[in-house]
């Protein structure tokens, strides 16, 4: 591999800094897994204050004091380094956007936070005595700057030279905001696109219009927001930027996720020794006062509390099939929907003895359930990647998943393909389908052999990052044709 490629990935959250959700898996994993090969690629996010740094290699501050381009004056960041996992890393630091904040997103002023970091990076390309040879931007957050260096950098010193990838993750935050941002930002030039609404700018749709090269998380998520509804108001700008518009499987970080050596789980084992996991399911039913049973089918969910992952459609469908079956079912999430939080804890009212509802974040519980539940079911309405669903295959536990977008490229029917099959699908978005879909597993479940062998083959499908990094890689190298032939 090319050992010349440079590459900046750009990113809102990553791990282990700051996690909210498979953002930050993506963030934390692409850069290591490039390094591997060859690829000297680093990354640059937010500094978030000190709560998520305990633990982790100290940054340093290099270079001067940025001076960020904002309003009528400029505000002053900091840019710190340091080396974490192999991985050379930069943050932006400001006390007012970041420092002093207690989560990375949900504020009023989230628009203004994160043009001021692009800004801020667009900034401290000039001051770094390495400038890449792709920035990496990655959902609305970072979209900001490859619309400058196309509208702004395109004839100066060093930024002629920078191709751009824009990688969608979350289609359902666009970052719309009014464009009285744009005089906020310096960067009143950006254009008013026909998919954006009067008076709005919409930083996805710019990042879509103005970067070399534009990718999403599966090759299926790709096909869907560029060539049916699911793309919404943007269709039609994916579909005319199609020559440009990839889809990549994500991975996960195969070493973090590790059911043989993961201290979170009571009883460790791998694929050879699956026949072990029970433990852990018995502990988790234990922690959760739940009967510990082995023989009862044991149901987890960890997900964000929001209609489009399905949880309206999962309590629903978990009402019926309690009334049917002697199971017991685990959710995990956070979530701001109010009517769904009531809707799983009546859930759990009605069904004291099998059902426990946690309303947080917990990766050490999200970690246990992976490794104890017995199916893991996500039936989202739409879904770009799942990182849940694949670490729970990885410890085992068998997804019963909606037919759309990451999960179709992540989950193959058994019914469908028997001697290849890792788990269960459905297709419509209705409470019968992942009623059905359960039915069926619970019906493998009953049968130990056929659920040994369907295990391991979850267990052992390839989810690591080497193939997704080489797809990248060819993403990297046509940007990099793209931006030169643009400028010749």
């Amino acid at each position: 591999m090319d050992k010349s490629l440079r590459v900046l990935l750009v990113a809102a959250e990553a791990t282990p800094f700051a996690k909210v959700g498979g953002l930050a898996e993506f963030a934390g994993s692409l850069p290591k897994a490039l390094r591997k090969l060859g690829v000297d690629a680093r990354l640059i996010l937010p500094r978030y204050g000190d709560r998520s740094h305990a633990g982790l290699p100290s940054m340093r501050k290099v270079g001067t004091t940025l001076r960020v381009p904002i309003g009528p004056d400029y505000e002053s960041a900091h840019l710190l380094h340091g080396v974490v996992d192999g991985v050379p890393v930069y943050m932006v630091f400001n006390d007012q956007y970041f420092g002093n904040r207690d989560r990375v997103y949900g504020f009023n002023d989230d628009p203004q936070r994160f043009t001021f970091f692009s800004r801020a990076v667009v900034e401290a390309l000039k001051g770094l005595d390495w400038i890449p040879d792709v920035v990496h931007a990655t959902d609305w957050h970072t979209a900001p700057i490859p619309t400058w260096l196309k509208i702004y950098g395109q004839d100066v010193v060093p930024y002629r030279d920078i191709a751009t990838l824009y990688t969608i993750r979350d289609f359902d935050y666009q970052g719309e905001c009014g464009r009285l941002l744009l005089n906020f930002c310096r960067m009143e030039r950006v254009p008013h696109l026909d998919v954006e609404r009067p008076g709005k700018v919409n930083w996805m749709a710019q990042g879509i219009a103005h970067a070399d090269v534009i990718s999403t998380v599966s090759p299926t998520y790709a096909h869907e927001i560029c060539d049916t509804d699911l793309g919404g108001a943007l269709q039609p700008l994916l579909s005319a930027r199609r020559d440009r518009f990839f889809g990549i499987l994500s991975g996960i970080d195969t070493q973090a996720w590790d059911p043989s050596v993961d201290p979170a789980l009571a009883q460790t084992y791998d694929w050879e020794t699956v026949h072990m996991r029970v433990v852990n399911k018995q502990a988790l039913q234990r922690e959760l006062h739940l009967l510990p049973e082995r023989e009862v089918p044991l149901i987890g969910t960890v997900s964000r509390i929001d209609p489009h992952k399905g949880v309206g459609l999962l309590s629903a469908a978990l009402d019926e099939i309690l009334d049917q079956h002697r199971m017991q079912f685990v959710f995990l999430g956070t979530g701001d929907d109010e009517e769904l939080k009531q809707q799983l804890l009546s859930l759990q009212q009605k069904y004291p003895q099998a059902v426990r509802v946690l309303l947080r974040y917990d990766e050490r519980m999200a970690r246990r359930i992976y490794g104890g539940v017995d199916l893991f079911v996500l039936p989202s309405q739409h879904e770009s990647v799942s990182v849940a669903v694949m670490a729970a295959m990885r410890y085992g536990a068998v997804p019963v998943v909606r037919a759309t977008g990451g999960l179709v490229d992540t989950v193959i029917d058994i019914d469908q393909e028997p001697d290849r099959g890792t788990g269960f699908t459905f297709a419509a978005f209705e409470v019968g389908e992942p009623h059905r879909a359960v039915e069926r597993a619970l019906t493998a479940f009953a049968m130990p052999a056929t659920w040994g062998d369907l295990q391991k083959r979850a267990m052992t499908r390839d989810f690591s990052w080497g193939a997704s990094a080489r797809g990248y890689i060819d993403l990297y190298q046509r940007a990099i044709a793209l931006h030169q032939r643009r400028r010749q």
